[in-house]
């Protein structure tokens, strides 16, 4: 039975109901609807206890239980809706909705109740970017699951690892994905199960192209096959689409800009097809960086600016943290760099409002890789120690690649910056500030390689992908040259054995 069947067989059963029965059903199905991405039909089901979507929902004659239940639904629809429609405040809305749902929760001593109702408030903290409240959250919501209920931990999670993969924590996220991977077996649960591939598929993507791992981007193609399969079987258009987002991501991290081009027209003609102004902006700011590879960059910032003026509506901070960074990019390689730093510095103030120190950590490194000729050395010194220091917990290759190549940047910023001063005295410079800046860079380098060996127990090859180098040499020459101490830190060289990867299997088990 299709979901609109389903909707006026509703309207028939719950004739001659008791109030607190049809808001039961009402809820029950409104649930169904939204796993489905139907979020207005799941309002239509709860229409007689939320006539207005705009007021609070109509909670006489429930019993208590029961008004718990409306509020959690209804506060998880405004959040969706909201996001959707990037409608602002819409997700302060729905987390005192859902807060008033948990205490009632835990007032009758609902514990698995309260669990679902903590992990639909993380998610409104996601939304906006606060992901150490949504973290919070989902700890909270994962000790109080003290029931056995497989589908509800597994869903929490999937959303465990979704924060830890959106703070580039990403074997953390791949820890709660293999926790979840036996849960789902048991469960039938097609849009659980679809949610899962497509979050596991994400995290393959991320480490697929720094890392070089052909293994990995085909493990994510998979994953995203298996992720439309399940989609598909429980009907779920709005996440279908998700996954051709992400299919579009992913060719273009790897430069097969066709391809991914084809996957963006079908991902946002299907959210056109939705309303869903969210992910249709989503999907421009992946076009727009793929614009910006292929070196169309009028076209890239028009998208760019189009991404941001829609998420500039909502309160999904951290995303339109990188939709700003995108367009702050466009715009200086059209070489408008006052425009570029503008937008480049709101990106950071929007990420770090939010509690995305990884955005704004990101957005830093783009100042330096943009706009480093425009900017004074000792600036380029600080805000390479800032990204540093708000990166430093980052598990993503690319963002150790970036901190490298950064590095380098404001060295090579530094030895101008030193021999122009020395032409202007026409003598030996006397200021030294330009050798400890560079010493100050050096050090911050110096910390990220020797991590990276560290986590590799030595070994060169190992840390030279952990920092996202494609080859090891590139390492071994910057440890040569700028940091000789580190070498007594590698490891002694052995046989190579068959698999050098081995360490790292233990990612896809």
């Amino acid at each position: 039975m299709n979901l609109t069947a389903q909707l006026n067989a509703l309207r028939e059963e719950i004739r001659g109901l008791t109030t607190t029965e049809r808001a039961r059903r009402g809820c029950d199905l409104a649930k169904q609807m939204e796993k489905a991405g139907e979020y207005e039909m799941a309002c239509e089901a709860l229409s007689e206890f939320w006539p207005d979507h705009d007021g609070a929902p109509n909670l006489n004659d429930l019993d208590e239980a029961t008004r718990a239940e409306v509020l959690l639904r209804v506060g998880a629809l405004s959040g969706w809706i909201g996001s959707t429609d990037q409608a602002a405040g819409s997700q302060e809305t729905a987390k005192d909705l859902i807060t008033q749902s948990i205490e009632l929760f835990q007032q009758a001593e609902l514990s698995e109740k309260v669990a679902e109702a903590r992990g639909d408030l993380a998610l409104c903290y996601w939304r906006e970017g606060s992901y150490d409240e949504a973290r919070i959250a989902l700890v909270d919501a994962l000790d109080s699951l003290r029931e056995k209920n497989n589908d509800l931990r597994a869903l929490l999670l999937i959303r465990a690892g979704i924060i830890e993969e959106r703070t580039q924590q990403l074997h953390e996220a791949m820890r709660f994905y293999n926790e979840a991977a036996p849960l789902l077996d048991r469960s039938e649960d097609h849009a659980l199960k679809g949610s899962f591939h497509i979050e596991y598929g994400l995290v393959f993507r991320r480490l697929a192209a720094p890392e070089n791992r052909e293994d990995y981007l085909d493990r994510a193609l998979m994953e995203y096959t298996a992720a439309s399969f399940h989609f598909e079987l429980a009907g779920n258009t709005r996440y279908l689409a998700r996954v051709e987002n992400n299919l579009g991501y992913l060719f273009f991290t790897i430069g097969k800009y066709d391809e991914a081009h084809k996957h963006l027209d079908r991902a946002r003609r299907f959210f056109f097809a939705l309303s869903d102004m969210s992910m249709i902006a989503q999907v421009d700011d992946t076009r727009a960086r793929t614009l910006l590879a292929e070196g169309q960059i009028v076209e890239a910032e028009r998208v760019a600016r189009n991404a941001v003026r829609t998420l500039e509506k909502g309160d999904e901070q951290a995303v339109l943290a990188e939709a700003l960074t995108t367009h702050g990019v466009a715009f200086s390689r059209l070489n408008d760099h006052s425009t570029a730093r503008r937008l480049l510095q709101r990106a950071i103030e929007v990420a770090s409002t939010a509690g995305d120190l990884e955005g704004a950590g990101r957005a830093k490194l783009s100042i330096i890789e943009e706009l480093s000729s425009q900017t004074p050395a000792p600036q380029l010194v600080s805000i390479y120690q800032s990204a540093t220091e708000l990166l430093k917990q980052s598990q993503d290759p690319s963002s150790s690649r970036r901190l490298i190549a950064c590095a380098q940047t404001v060295i090579d910023g530094l030895a101008v910056a030193e021999a122009k001063e020395g032409e202007l005295a026409g003598h030996a410079v006397k200021d030294l500030s330009w050798a400890s800046f560079r010493r100050e860079v050096r050090k911050a380098e110096k910390a990220l390689i020797e991590r990276a060996l560290r986590q590799s127990e030595g070994s060169v090859t190992k840390a030279a992908h952990l920092l996202g180098f494609g080859h090891h040499q590139s390492l071994i020459s910057i440890i040569n040259i700028r940091h000789k101490d580190l070498l007594k830190t590698r490891s002694i060289v052995r046989k190579r054995r068959r698999h050098i990867f081995s360490p790292s299997r233990s990612l896809s088990e």
